[in-house]
């Protein structure tokens, strides 16, 4: 017999005999299949609403990121937001620990309702131990919300997850243990697998796993895989039902240690009768730990239908909220909420029931939103979509607070002064003061609180740079004062300073990105709502239209054609090939083209599968120095895909020319990074590192070191946050100042380009940290998005954004300025 342990740290070289004596044993002693409920879904501790706790990782064993270790006091609780398709009984499994010799009871209720009173979380020998408290309860369609909170002083245990488990189409369960294993074993030395034990596969590619599963029917079906994976090495297989693949290279990423089991779907379509399901490594590292195959009912990938035109109910808008309603969607299984946004931020979530109408608050008097609706069902599927509609909120009342007084300015740097001002005084009192340039009213910086300050060290002054700056006053009702008194001063100068832009071209439609041929003698530069495709000089002159991208659409807000690189060896002759991100019918894409130096030619998609919205497609893409192409890929308004590592969506990508995911990438698979909402602008330092510029929510925007496998946070974290696992950004700005786009890196510094804050921010690098970061040219040429390093000089390249439904309609221009 082979020695007890874990194999995945050495060869396998183990006789074939003995591994062929344990399977006919497994499958003498087994049967093949044991009726169950629907597949569980889980929800991860950590993502839930705690009150009196927190998220802690000290102890080994958990799933997901982390676990909830709540305050030793009594009312210290977790609660859920669990989904279900339709209202019945189901099971809801607590995993929990508990180091102690004490119990620590806790009331579970559902939906408000007592379901489980002072239900006992005995003692688990110790925090690195786990157990399973299980109860039934009944569910409403949609949202239902599971709370476990604790009923002594002792506090609750610490709490990892609950699986919800819905009565409803039978599935069938397989063991492992019991199927045909080609290299690999049948093991029991890992806690936590069902049946007898686990399949260890050998480590080497095409160890497999090899069930028979039984059909009533020919028909859609869910093929649930349990497994174990105690590496941080992904660990793909392919999944093929009766001899056809159905998953070239399904994802199996690490799951903490080898005792922590976790579950990857993938639907597929069974004949009537006997199928066969095999499960085979697609690398050296070999599978996972499989513990079972779960057969049930398809999982829903559909998505609902797009909602109709919203409309805004103009007797029911107030200067602080409006009322919204809109035609419903439809979905195969049932939409439980709708996802309300103003541009690409969310504004609020309507739960269906009552869906719309939905009273959206919390909003800025006299101010306009454009709003969109999405739909979103019980699997996560969201819309597309719906029609925009605007809307702005009443003035209110209409009474401004007086004028700041008495302004000064003092301790003027290079990028700083301090100023300070007299209080203003309102009717419903002041709730900010807005620092503006007296030459064009642009926002410099902002002071908020209640009351707010009176002072402010601002500190994102451009070098070299004369000013004229003065203050006004905010209420709670939107009014702005009259300015306060002028100051004047000039800042001195520094290293890396950009000169004055000087305009290269004017007469653009939405110029998206830019990229330089080899040689750097001229570039390329995309239209995104045009699809047309731009040779330009490095002087600036012979503007000409080569060609446009085809199977390219708009999605009428932030899709369409985005991204464009040249092969780092493209000639124009033995090698042509340059490369575009767009978006198409089914999603976005990244494909090929032959350019030479001419004219645009043929077309090959090399990745598709990434989902697209209205908003949130990224969209930039950039070869590294080692030769291999990264691409941004947005989230498509739907969360949880960030964390998803099944999902192109929410992450960085890194693949070869053909589109396969480029060797030594973390996981195997062409995920790079993940973790991202929108990840935009893409530059490279002198010593080689990737940094990335992300749009926020509506809290923080972000400058990230990227770097490989490592997961950025959302939608659990927004800007800096202390969950663990998530990678923190190494700089976070206000969105109303960034909302940043593309991303340069010259002589030390990265240069960012903001779209709402319409400003170009200079962003100081000392290694792995930011030293310091200030903006230029705010509000003097509007929207900025692409921006570029020059080849061969120590200046950028920089493109307006103004001619998008965003801006105000004026001709785009691309400028240059120098850096130095």
């Amino acid at each position: 017999m082979r020695p007890l342990g874990s194999w995945k740290t050495r060869p396998r070289a183990v006789a074939m005999a003995v591994a062929l004596l344990l399977v006919a044993w497994a499958l003498s002693a087994v049967p093949a299949a044991t009726a169950g409920a629907a597949a569980p879904v889980r929800y991860e501790a950590e993502s839930a609403t705690i009150t009196q706790g927190a998220v802690e990782s000290d102890h080994t064993g958990f799933s997901g990121t982390g676990f909830v270790n709540g305050d030793n006091v009594t009312g210290s609780s977790v609660e859920w937001t669990v989904n279900a398709a339709s209202a019945g009984p189901a099971t809801i499994a607590l995993r929990y620990s508990n180091g102690t010799a004490v119990n620590r009871p806790m009331d579970i209720t559902v939906n408000g309702t007592v379901a489980s009173a002072a239900r006992e979380f005995a003692a688990t020998a110790n925090w690195d131990t786990w157990a399973t408290s299980t109860f039934t309860a009944t569910l409403n369609a949609g949202a239902n919300k599971i709370r476990a909170t604790a009923t002594t002083a002792n506090g609750g245990p610490n709490l990892d997850y609950v699986e919800v488990e819905s009565a409803g189409a039978p599935s069938s369960d397989y063991q492992a243990e019991s199927a045909k294993i080609t290299q690999g074993a049948v093991e029991s030395n890992h806690a936590g697998y069902t049946g007898t034990g686990f399949v260890n596969y050998d480590n080497v590619t095409g160890s497999s796993v090899e069930f028979t599963v039984n059909a009533a029917s020919a028909g859609p079906a869910s093929l649930d895989f349990r497994y174990a994976n105690g590496t941080t090495t992904d660990r793909p297989m392919s999944i093929a039902v009766n001899g056809t693949a159905v998953a070239g290279s399904l994802s199996f990423p690490g799951t903490t240690d080898w005792t922590t089991w976790q579950e990857i779907k993938v639907n597929a379509t069974l004949k009537a009768g006997a199928n066969t399901v095999t499960a085979t490594s697609t690398t050296a590292n070999g599978g996972p730990n499989l513990d079972r195959l779960r057969v049930g009912a398809p999982s829903d990938t559909e998505q609902p239908s797009v909602p109709g035109q919203p409309v805004c109910d103009a007797a029911d808008i107030t200067e602080n909220s409006i009322k919204l309603s809109w035609p419903t969607s439809t979905d195969n299984v049932g939409v439980v909420a709708y996802d309300i946004f103003n541009l690409g931020q969310k504004l609020a979530e309507a739960p269906n029931p009552p869906g719309s109408p939905h009273t959206i608050t919390g909003l800025s008097p006299n101010t306009t939103y454009t709003i969109s609706v999405f739909a979103r069902d019980a699997a996560g599927n969201v819309s597309q979509s719906s029609p925009e509609v605007t809307c702005k909120t009443k003035a209110g009342e209409n009474q401004p607070p007086s004028a700041p007084g008495g302004l000064t300015a003092s301790g003027v740097g290079s990028t700083n002064v301090s100023l300070s001002w007299s209080a203003s005084t309102d009717n419903v009192g002041v709730t900010s003061y807005v620092i503006r340039n007296d030459d064009n009213n642009a926002v410099i910086d902002q002071v908020s609180g209640n009351p707010p300050a009176t002072s402010r060290n601002v500190t994102v002054l451009a070098c070299d740079t004369a000013y004229r700056l003065h203050v006004v006053a905010k209420d709670a009702a939107g009014n702005t004062s009259p300015k306060s008194n002028v100051v004047s001063f000039s800042t001195s100068g520094c290293g890396n300073t950009p000169s004055t832009p000087a305009q290269v071209s004017t007469g653009w439609d939405v110029p998206w990105d830019i990229s330089w041929a080899p040689d750097g003698s001229f570039g390329l530069v995309t239209e995104r709502d045009t699809f047309k495709v731009f040779k330009i000089n490095k002087d600036g002159s012979g503007k000409t239209q080569v060609g446009t991208v085809p199977n390219a659409q708009t999605t009428g807000g932030e899709g369409g054609l985005m991204g464009v690189a040249f092969s780092p060896t493209w000639n124009g002759s033995g090698d042509r090939e340059v490369f575009f991100m767009h978006t198409a019918s089914e999603g976005n894409r990244i494909a090929k083209m032959n350019f030479d130096g001419s004219a645009l030619s043929g077309y090959t998609a090399i990745v598709t599968g990434i989902k697209k919205n209205r908003y949130h497609n990224g969209g930039r893409i950039r070869f590294g120095p080692d030769g291999y192409l990264y691409a941004t890929c947005g989230e498509a308004q739907t969360p949880d895909l960030a964390q998803d590592k099944n999902s192109l969506n929410g992450k960085i990508l890194r693949v070869t020319k053909s589109g396969d995911p480029a060797p030594g990438n973390p996981s195997g698979t062409r995920i790079y990074s993940y973790g991202h909402r929108n990840p935009q602008g893409l530059a490279w330092d002198s010593a080689g590192r990737l940094w990335e510029s992300e749009l926020g929510d509506s809290t923080a925007d972000e400058i990230n070191l990227i770097q490989p496998g490592k997961n950025y946070g959302w939608p659990t974290c927004e800007g800096t946050c202390g969950t663990s696992g998530m990678t923190n950004p190494k700089k976070t700005w206000p969105v109303a100042q960034a909302s940043p786009s593309g991303l340069a890196y010259v002589n030390g510094a990265l240069f960012m380009a903001a779209l709402r804050g319409q400003r170009m921010w200079r962003i100081v690098l000392n290694g792995e940290n930011v030293t310091s970061a200030n903006s230029y040219w705010n509000g003097t040429y509007g929207r900025l998005r692409a921006v570029v390093k020059v080849p061969g000089a120590n200046a950028i390249w920089f493109g307006t954004t103004n001619s998008d439904n965003n801006g105000d309609g004026t001709a785009d221009r691309i400028f240059r300025s120098n850096v130095g």
